[in-house]
């Protein structure tokens, strides 16, 4: 077959890049080869003949994943252990098997019906629930993938069912279906683009390279009699090693990271790659990071279980009680009570048998008793959770309408676990930013050009002009800089504004030379590939990185285009040449010393065809670049220090640019030198080339700096404010390197000037080698314990820390010896930067902050890479972005931008965390007022186990009676309006510091459920003991009294939760007072039946309590004493001792907000919780500023710091 059209130019990258695509020597000896087949590297691969293993001994599991709880076998088993979890749940068990004993006071159903009703409605929401999980698990297993079927010839499949072994083809754009090992590329030296941004956060394209024997294999009839054997390491979570042999044409080659291909990385720049299966589904590398599906509970659902542990305890105390009364009275008054006929009745109430008969009463009294313990308590919590959820999801506010995307809550089950996050831990790439990068600024001799403001500026500007007037910040500041003008639409990648370098204004500048080297630079300096574009007749730029592209379009909007890459030279359409025409310059490519985390530079070396120069160009860190300046070169540094400062506060990422000429005999020496180095098979090759590389790039000239903002998604940094103001702390765990991490903490204002920063990092490789574990320890400690003593030494209260680790001293910090040191260090400081972490890293961060601090945990992301931290978090959130949908799947809640998280914690968390713990006090409330009044008529009554109330009040009363008013105040309570939480953030902290259903409320809840049955039913009894009750001189008898205390019982609680309730809708009105009418209905409805059904209760209403005036006076009375003492209570404590929501609320109620403006302001500024980050520290440390220049105070001294082996930071 022919081959598939021309390849990418016919580019050979191995021979222009100098360490990404150095080949080591690949074939191995004999005893090298054997090295495999031990424990943890015993799996064999057969190319293109996966049949070989879907048997035994290489049985592979398949590529389907699933990310569900449950599944058809393990749903009944699993669900109903996680419902019998809980103490009330267990406890109904028990007394629906003691229901079917002789002597239950109630009827089997009724005990068994109500229990079968709450536990298969939790089952059914559970099965709903992990459905969703499912077909989300169906859409990425229904992927389709082109895949080798024999004789040359290849098909589409769905990913769940390719298998190891098999070929598959992957197009450009696409994400790999399983862990691969590439064979060719549509490159023809086997070289392709890779996006990890899914893996590890790294929005740099990652450069994979084939075996050079395997480069032959470049359309689809070669893998017709394509045959090979891998045998390699065991599937295992690293993502960045890899061990492996591979068998081919009775040669052994050795397998490197750079040869695989790994799940949920994506394909770019590369129109096509063929590879083999080694791993699949839950065997690939992303998936051995993810953990299973956690069974997550709420903090107050698991205090509820001890408080119905309690309630528990008081019911079986009661019983016993009751149980000795009983006892005692069957043997002592017993045989006086002839008319019972006691021994007709299977020795219960034998005189003879005390004990036995006490025993057996307990049986009774457990069942009787029970309604202390609310059966209707997890249902309803259900119900509420899942329409809490339903508002959540059609929150209009919380919706994205570039991506069409609403808030969703996967599971209701931590609605109001939101409302109590004390850590958030966020990942940074597609979540906090958009992975967009525009060129804004730039330095170029000494000069700043570039007048459009970040968006991190133009946020400050706003928040100082809303903290104090116009006046006031111009006679602090002499006058405001950074302007919010309206902007003109601008370029993608390119926001720049200064007419002094566009238009080609430029060369009227007097440094109009070295302007034109800094945009050669940019246009030079790079791996990209140029493609046409047909709609704009120009040039798109497939770029390794979105900065490389932001360059790229920033010099063809100068005027320097590049248009043009062959094997050896790069074409560039200058269109402001010295002789005024466009021309078309050709640079001859001599080498290419490209990018990587360790050199933070990169390099070019090209040869001007018209001049015949030879210059080296380097773009780098500031700190790397400078550190190369020859003295000459330094002509600018003072200037472009002080402009990066400048960038690096407005939250900017900063590279600087250099350059040297180099003479012909200086490069043909270095060359040679350098292309020895390459070629040498050695295993310091790699080593070597470096020096060489590092010996040239010194001597520099600085030519300049570029500052490119990494686009935040919209409204991160005011959302990171107010979350900030509501009390909650905020870490950033990323995959990215150490310096980009920085700068989006710049931007987000997780960082800012004046922040002192402690960095830990390992530096000393040489002293590693020695003694690794050892002397990496002894390091991390010697800075913590500086990093914690410098802490305690700081007097200054507004000295704010910043603590940033790399992944590689992470790996060291999470040891069970050091790990609690660290995390002693981290909540000390303001902000956390975790970076170069991978997958596992960051859940193991997340879990030790969870278990260290105790508190609730949050976690963000929006990647595959984010997936382990997700599921180990109290609470996960999954950004329903546009890369993948993996985190999505493993979260609890998704939300489509970052800054609708503001929302859901601030306005969702705080309404559902207060709507819950009132809920759950109020039915322990309702439930003890009612189960003790039983227990007072069995004492009344001589412990006979004898109801005052019917079977038909008793089943209503949790089920109909009760139980919408309460489900109303779950669902629609609202203690402030949803503006008000926002302008109010700190009433979040009520939430975090769990002020509603602390031991405290819950016990008080608890005494007032007491009160409550005792005025309740001593009262009624007071009332009508001895009394006459009818017109005709009747005494009110059993049914009358029960009737009547049961009708005390609906006003009282209807009555207290209407004064529970903060926010009426017609629906609470509906519900509370339409309870309280159901009852009587039903008493009409019921004593109208027959009296074969309503026994004693037959026209009860109509006929004997409705004419007596008693027993409405009853009613008023008793529920009126049930809760003045709750209004007297409210009432002291909203004007002695309010909390912030009852100023809130005072101050709407009289409509201060709107008469007295200035007053809302002022309390909305008293409200805040202190905090050092965010825009309104950075606001307030600029006031401080200000403050400090109007009086001129001297300055004060930084914070003070330590040694340098300790490398913590204080940038001004």
């Amino acid at each position: 077959m022919a081959r598939r059209g021309k390849k990418k130019n016919g580019l050979r990258w191995s021979k222009i890049y100098s360490f990404a695509c150095i080949r080591p020597n690949e074939v191995l000896e004999d005893e090298q080869a054997s090295s495999l087949g031990g424990p943890g590297y015993s799996r064999i691969v057969h190319c293109n003949q996966s049949h070989l293993h879907r048997q035994k001994p290489l049985k592979y599991p398949s590529n389907y994943i699933s990310t569900t709880k449950y599944n058809v076998i393990t749903f009944l088993p699993k669900a109903i252990f996680e419902q019998f979890r809980r103490v009330a749940n267990l406890y109904f068990l028990l007394a629906a098997g003691l229901s079917l004993t002789p002597i239950s006071p109630f009827s089997p159903f009724s005990m068994i019906a109500p229990l079968a009703f709450v536990v298969g409605l939790s089952m059914i929401k559970e099965a709903v629930e992990d459905w969703r999980r499912f077909m989300q698990d169906v859409e990425v297993n229904g992927r389709n993938v082109s895949v080798h079927k024999g004789e040359g010839q290849f098909e589409y499949k769905q990913w769940q069912k390719i298998c190891v072994g098999d070929v598959v083809k992957v197009e450009k754009d696409q994400f790999f279906p399983a862990d691969l090992l590439l064979l060719s590329s549509s490159f023809e030296d086997g070289i392709c683009y890779v996006e990890t941004m899914n893996l590890d956060g790294e929005t740099n394209l990652k450069v994979k390279r084939s075996l050079e024997v395997t480069q032959a294999l470049e359309d689809d009839a070669s893998f017709k009699d394509f045959t090979a054997t891998i045998r390699c390491e065991d599937p295992n979570p690293n993502l960045y090693t890899f061990v492996g042999n591979f068998e081919y044409e009775r040669q052994v080659y050795a397998l490197e990271p750079n040869h695989i291909l790994l799940r949920d990385s994506k394909l770019r720049n590369t129109t096509y790659v063929y590879g083999v299966i080694i791993f699949t589904g839950h065997d690939s590398k992303v998936m051995q990071n993810a953990t299973k599906s956690p069974a997550k509970r709420s903090r107050i659902e698991k205090k509820m279980d001890k408080v119905i542990y309690v309630l528990f305890t008081i019911l079986v105390l009661i019983s016993v009680i009751s149980s000795i009364g009983f006892a005692v009275i069957t043997k002592t008054k017993m045989p006086n009570w002839w008319y019972l006929q006691p021994k007709n009745d299977a020795g219960l109430y034998d005189p003879s048998k005390p004990v036995a008969s006490g025993l057996a009463h307990l049986v009774t009294a457990l069942i009787l008793y029970g309604y202390l313990i609310p059966i209707s308590l997890y249902v309803s919590i259900e119900v509420v959770k899942v329409s809490q959820a339903l508002f959540i999801n059609r929150d209009v506010l919380m919706y994205d309408e570039e991506t069409e995307k609403p808030a969703h809550a996967r599971t209701s089950n931590l609605n109001e676990e939101l409302g109590q996050v004390d850590t958030i831990l966020s990942d940074k790439t597609g979540t906090l930013t958009c992975n967009q990068m525009d060129f804004l600024k730039c330095s170029i001799a000494g000069v700043p050009y570039g007048v459009r403001s970040s968006e991190v500026e133009i946020a400050t500007e706003k928040q100082m002009a809303s903290e104090a007037s116009v006046s006031e910040i111009e006679s602090a500041h002499g006058t405001t800089d950074i302007v919010d003008r309206p902007q003109k639409p601008a370029i993608k990648g390119f926001s720049f504004e200064d007419d002094r370098l566009l238009h080609g204004n430029w060369v009227r500048e007097p440094t109009a030379g070295i302007i034109r080297l800094f945009f050669r630079t940019l246009a030079l300096c790079h791996t990209a590939i140029p493609e046409p574009n047909e709609e704009t007749g120009g040039f798109t730029y497939e770029a390794e990185s979105p900065d490389e592209g932001a360059f790229l379009v920033a010099a063809r909007e100068f005027g320097f285009e590049f248009c043009r890459r062959q094997q050896s030279s790069v074409f560039i359409k200058e269109k402001y040449s010295p002789s005024g025409d466009p021309v078309e310059r050709e640079f001859k490519l001599l080498s290419l010393l490209e990018f990587n985390s360790k050199r933070k530079r990169m390099s070019v070396i090209v040869r001007d065809e018209e001049s015949g120069k030879i210059l080296l160009l380097c773009k780098g860190a500031d700190s790397i670049i400078f550190e190369r300046l020859s003295k000459d070169g330094r002509m600018y540094l003072n200037e472009t220090k002080q402009h990066l400062n400048e960038y690096g506060e407005s939250g900017l990422r900063t590279l600087a640019l250099a350059y040297k000429v180099l003479d012909e005999s200086e490069y043909s020496a270095w060359d040679t030198e350098f292309q020895r180095a390459k070629t040498n098979i050695g295993p310091d090759r790699e080593a070597l080339v470096e020096h060489i590389s590092d010996n040239m790039e010194k001597e520099l000239i600085l030519v300049g700096a570029t500052a490119v903002e990494d686009k935040l998604q919209k409204g991160v940094p005011q959302c990171i404010d107010k979350l900030a103001q509501a009390g909650l702390k905020i870490w950033v765990l990323t995959g990215d390197k150490i310096e980009t991490a920085i700068n989006i903490g710049y931007a987000c204002s997780l960082l800012r000037q004046g922040m002192t920063q402690i960095r830990l990092s390992i530096e000393n490789d040489d002293l590693l080698a020695q003694d690794v574990n050892k002397a990496a320890k002894e390091n991390i400690l010697m800075k913590l314990t500086n990093a914690s003593q410098m802490i305690k030494l700081e007097k200054d209260p507004h000295a704010a820390f910043a603590l940033i680790i790399d992944g590689k001293t992470l790996t060291y910090a999470l040891e069970d010896d050091i790990k609690n040191h660290f995390l002693s260090i981290a909540v000390e400081c303001a902000s956390v930067i975790c970076c170069r972490v991978s997958p596992r890293q960051k859940a193991m961060v997340t879990r030790l902050v969870k278990e260290g601090t105790g508190k609730v945990t949050l976690a963000i992301g929006d990647g595959a890479n984010d997936v382990g931290m997700i599921q180990e978090a109290d609470i996960g959130i999954g950004i329903s972005g546009v890369e993948g949908m993996q985190a999505v799947m493993a979260s609890d809640f998704s939300i489509s931008q970052f800054r609708f998280l503001e929302r859901l914690l601030v306005v969702h968390g705080h309404w559902c965390y207060k709507r819950i713990a009132l809920m759950i006090c109020y039915f322990f409330y309702k439930n003890i007022a009612f189960g003790l009044t039983i227990f007072y008529f069995e004492a009344f009554t001589g412990f006979s186990g004898q109801s005052v109330y019917d079977d038909w009040y008793m089943l209503l009363f949790n089920v109909v009676l009760t139980s919408l008013p309460v489900i109303s105040l779950g669902v629609f309570e609202q203690d402030v309006s949803s503006e008000v939480c926002l302008q109010f953030p700190a009433l979040y902290q009520q939430g975090a510091k769990n002020l509603f259903f602390d031991w405290y409320r819950i016990i008080g809840w608890m005494f007032n459920g007491l009160y409550t049955s005792i005025v309740i039913f001593f009262l009624s009894i007071g009332i009508f003991y001895n009394r006459i009750f009818r017109a005709g001189g009747q005494t009110a008898d059993m049914a009358a009294v029960g009737t009547t205390i049961f009708t005390c019982i609906i006003w009282a609680v209807n009555l207290q939760i209407a004064l529970i309730m903060s926010h009426f809708t017609w629906i609470q009105h509906f519900f509370v007072w339409g309870s309280i009418v159901s009852w009587y209905l039903f008493l009409v409805a019921y004593g109208s039946s027959s009296p074969t059904l309503s026994g004693n209760s037959y026209k009860i209403l109509g006929e004997a309590l409705g004419p007596a005036p008693i027993y409405w006076l009853s009613t008023l009375v008793v529920a009126a004493a049930c809760n003045i003492p709750y209004l007297v209570h409210i009432s002291y404590q909203r004007v002695s001792h309010p909390l912030d929501h009852h100023v809130l609320q005072e101050i709407k109620y009289y409509r201060k907000d709107v008469e007295d403006e200035n007053m809302w302001k002022r309390e909305k500024v008293r409200a805040r919780q202190r905090t050092k980050i965010g825009l309104t520290a950075r606001v307030e440390a600029k006031f401080r500023q200000f403050a400090g220049r109007l009086s001129k105070k001297e300055k004060v001294p930084s914070s003070p710091s330590l040694s340098s082996s300790t490398n913590i930071q204080n940038p001004q």
